[in-house]
């Protein structure tokens, strides 16, 4: 009897973990499925896919950061040009193998566009 209740319970726990992905409407991808479908695409793109992220963080350079590592910092080699970095981090978006979905997609999005993927369960 308990080996069938614990089947059982598995079972409901693994339905009712599926309804709720359908119900959110978010598409679980694979890590080469995620990387295929947003590396190098536009933010417009990815909201419209995805819809807005869980959090948005903005990169600032630290005022003095020539100074701590000894060399000037410019944006772009040879350029004046402000390059506009934003982190973009979606939860539980991308499958790590058939059993395990990564906590935390962050998307690194430089001038428009998806420069960087990383997928973490701690932060």
């Amino acid at each position: 009897m308990s080996k069938l209740f614990k089947k059982l319970l598995f079972i409901f726990i693994a339905l009712g973990l599926s309804f709720q992905v359908l119900a959110e409407g978010k598409k679980l991808y694979t890590e080469n499925e995620f990387l295929d479908a947003f590396g190098a695409k536009s933010k417009e793109k990815v909201l419209q896919i995805l819809g807005e992220p869980a959090r948005k963080e903005m990169s600032v350079k630290p005022t003095n950061a020539s100074s701590v590592i000894g060399r000037p910092t410019e944006n772009r080699v040879g350029s004046s040009k402000r390059v506009n970095i934003e982190m973009w981090y979606y939860n539980n978006l991308v499958k790590s193998d058939d059993k395990n979905v990564w906590k935390q997609t962050e998307l690194t999005i430089m001038d428009g566009k998806v420069n960087n993927i990383g997928f973490f369960n701690i932060r």
